[in-house]
């Protein structure tokens, strides 16, 4: 017997007993679960979220007088934890960002690990970290990178502690079962604190490439040959592009707007396989826009002041936001920056804000879209 020949209430029982048979072999039906498997558009599972630095260093620094640092915690890292993820310490689904804090004359031990990782220096100076035998001195500005696989300590050389942003992808090698970790010595290979590491040695020098040097898979990581990313450098780059944009040239995103993605300088590819790091100044009293597009990213003022809106329409956010803040831009929502506003901005001011995301997954598995280029 069909289902048109059967009576409403024949054909609700047998669903009822359908959909608990189901239940009970451990199967979901599609036109049950449509709108959750294949939405119209990205339904991002983390929401935007801010953190602000005035609260974050102090806790931070609560966890240096209370925390001690050594084999076992490894690192007095504070995971900044969406709360729209359901209690996981993620930043986004992709994405993880922590405040790390080290303490006059301590040290991280050596370890290494599957997942990629950066630095990202707000304040302070003083501590090296030693990436494979390498001692890379951090400073304000600075970005510090660590593929994965790489043997990495860190040791505070001056009286004074320091702090930092973190950032990683232990939120998706995790999802992909894909993690390892291995101990390492129980304190750090070099405690040498020189003002330029091998890597910048060799590396830091636009487009000059020394011949020789291994790259690459034969430099044993797929991140970048460049360990240290110097501020003045950066600052540098900035300042030149808006005034290359002044001039009518080639230089902006948009008219007062300026950004950087740092590269291998090797390939010319992302600093790291699953993350990209970039860097942008926006003119005081001047709007940058970012548009929607597929990927979560995390950003942090570096300097000034601004009004961020996160999202567009009815669902956006707005923020106040200052030096060390912390916010998220989940997937598909969009970023509007108002520079030299808010509160304890100077007006007129630029601001730089420091982001990472993680377009380089996204684009390799073919899933870039934005919003101007949305595939219908």
């Amino acid at each position: 017997m069909t289902s048109a020949q059967k009576s409403p209430a024949e054909v609700s029982a047998g669903l009822a007993r359908l959909y608990e048979d189901f239940a009970a072999a451990d199967m979901v039906p599609l036109w049950t679960a449509r709108d959750d498997l294949m939405p119209m558009q990205p339904t991002p599972r983390s929401l935007a979220h801010l953190w602000r630095w005035s609260v974050l260093y102090p806790l931070a620094q609560r966890a240096g007088d209370l925390v001690p640092v050594g084999r076992g915690g490894e690192r007095r890292a504070i995971a900044l934890a969406n709360p729209t993820l359901g209690g996981e310490p993620y930043a986004t689904p992709t994405l993880w960002a922590a405040i790390q804090y080290l303490g006059p004359r301590e040290v991280a031990p050596e370890h290494r690990h599957s997942q990629n990782a950066f630095r990202f220096v707000l304040e302070g100076e003083g501590v090296w970290t030693v990436v494979d035998g390498d001692p890379v001195a951090m400073r304000r500005g600075d970005l510090l990178i660590t593929a994965g696989g790489r043997f990495h300590g860190h040791h505070n050389a001056t009286d004074q502690p320091m702090a930092w942003l973190d950032g990683l992808d232990i939120p998706l090698q995790s999802y992909l079962d894909s993690t390892f970790f291995q101990f390492g010595s129980d304190e750090v290979t070099d405690y040498r604190t020189p003002s330029r590491s091998q890597s910048e040695l060799l590396w830091a020098h636009p487009g000059l490439a020394p011949l020789g040097a291994p790259t690459g898979a034969a430099a044993g990581t797929a991140g970048s040959v460049l360990a240290a990313y110097r501020w003045t450098a950066t600052d540098a780059a900035l300042t030149d592009l808006l005034t290359v944009g002044d001039e009518g040239r080639a230089g902006w995103i948009e008219p007062g707007h300026a950004a950087i993605r740092y590269t291998d300088p090797a390939t010319g590819q992302d600093v790291l396989p699953t993350i990209r790091c970039e860097i942008h100044r926006i003119r005081g009293n001047t709007t940058g826009v970012i548009a929607p597009a597929v990927g979560s990213s995390v950003w942090q003022v570096f300097d000034g002041a601004a009004i961020v809106r996160i999202g567009v329409g009815e669902n956006a956010v707005t923020h106040e936001v200052e030096r060390g803040d912390v916010f998220v831009v989940p997937s598909w929502a969009g970023l509007a920056i108002e520079a030299g506003a808010g509160t304890d901005g100077e007006s007129g001011a630029d601001a730089d804000f420091f982001c990472f995301s993680d377009a380089p997954v996204i684009e390799k598995l073919g899933l870039a879209r934005a919003l101007a280029d949305r595939a219908e």
